[in-house]
């Protein structure tokens, strides 16, 4: 469905703007869990990031308010163009008394940025297009380096904290998926995930990776038709079918060993331990491969470039990211490089032609030598043969 289409709908008033039932979380990732297909999504998030954008894009939201910026200047987050470009109205800095004056529920109109309840005013904001947003993300690559700075002082301390746990595989838990000597595959809900996913479905089904599920990404690989057969990270953000899929479950704790998500896991019966630790989950997941002695360890939907790492805005919980990437080392491998490489050993049209290069020789041979009529008799007579044993 097209934007301007929508910014013609009226209310039965026949009041002008885009109007649609209003979907509110202050977890952006919580809400594009519930936001349904022509719905507004109502969020309070500093700098957009892609992976949540691409998410409400999935979930059909036709238009985001957003309480705080989206574009702060920090660094170029990829979140706002990608909305944009889907052609999902983005309605920005709305202020933080949005998010209790838009309720769970209400129907709104938006109207050239002005938010309304019928004739009621709630809000104003500003409306990115494709110019301001490029306009921004100009501005923005001045932040580089002031963000760079800041990872490597978190890096650093993560360093200190977590050296054991690197080097050695202190506090790095056991568990009963056995990663020896395999391939696995890791799999967070994250750039383009599912068309990644679709392209190494042929390595997938040769290859039988381990299947590691990073929250959202566990409920990907169902998606795709895949079981995973571990699970790492917060339960809240996976669904009841991949907590119940038999997988085994690593619930983030904090290093005192709290794991606030822990109990859900066990309501379901299903097999969990935790991990505390400081680093983020996509990278305990590689830890846990690594430790695990598995022989390739390839990802999907995870950071690969500069802007895609930065724009996950978490520079707290990214600190891990390089250590821990250094520590897997040569047996790290993106997937979207693996599927562009990798192509299906036997192809099954390739099979196809050989069966059929080969009758045809047989067939060709059989005419022209001098035992043809004497060999296309006998198979005249053997199937003659079969046809009267089956009553034919």
């Amino acid at each position: 469905m097209k934007l301007p289409a929508l910014l013609q709908r009226s209310t039965p008033d026949d009041l002008p703007g885009l109007v649609a039932v209003a979907r509110v979380d202050r977890s952006a990732d919580a809400l594009a869990r519930r936001v349904k297909p022509g719905e507004i999504a109502v969020i309070d998030q500093l700098d957009l990031d892609r992976a949540t954008a691409d998410a409400l894009i999935a979930a059909g939201a036709i238009a985001v308010v957003n309480a705080s910026p989206s574009i702060t200047g920090r660094y170029p987050n990829l979140g706002p163009e990608a909305l944009v470009a889907s052609g999902v109205l983005l309605v920005d800095a709305l202020g933080p008394e949005i998010m209790h004056a838009v309720k769970d529920g209400m129907r709104l109109r938006i109207e050239d940025g002005v938010l309304y309840t019928g004739n009621k005013r709630l809000g104003v904001g500003f409306v990115q297009d494709a110019d301001s947003v490029a306009d921004a993300m100009v501005e923005a690559k001045s932040g580089l380096s002031t963000q760079l700075e800041a990872f490597a002082g978190n890096t650093i301390e993560f360093m200190r904290r977590e050296r054991a746990m690197l080097l050695d595989g202190h506090g790095v838990p056991d568990v009963e998926v056995d990663m020896v000597g395999r391939h696995v595959l890791v799999v967070a809900a994250g750039f383009d995930h599912a068309e990644e996913l679709y392209r190494l479905r042929h390595y997938i089904r040769e290859c039988k990776p381990v299947l590691v599920g990073v929250g959202a990404g566990a409920d990907a690989l169902l998606a795709a038709g895949h079981r995973p057969q571990l699970i790492v990270g917060d339960p809240s953000a996976v669904s009841h079918a991949a907590l119940g899929c038999g997988a085994d479950v690593v619930v983030p704790a904090d290093p005192s060993g709290h794991a606030p998500g822990l109990a859900r896991v066990q309501d379901l019966g299903a097999s969990a331990v935790t991990f505390p630790s400081s680093a983020n989950p996509e990278d305990m997941a590689l830890l846990l491969a690594a430790h695990g002695g598995a022989s390739l360890v390839v990802t999907v939907g995870l950071s690969a470039s500069m802007a895609e790492f930065l724009d996950r805005s978490r520079a707290t919980s990214n600190a891990s990211t390089f250590l821990t990437r250094l520590q897997v080392g040569g047996a790290l491998v993106d997937g979207a490089a693996l599927a562009e490489l990798y192509r299906s050993r036997v192809p099954i049209g390739v099979v196809w032609l050989v069966v059929l290069a080969a009758a045809a020789a047989g067939v060709a041979a059989l005419l022209v030598s001098d035992v043809g009529d004497a060999v296309l008799f006998w198979l005249a007579q053997a199937w003659a043969g079969a046809l009267s044993w089956m009553g034919l």
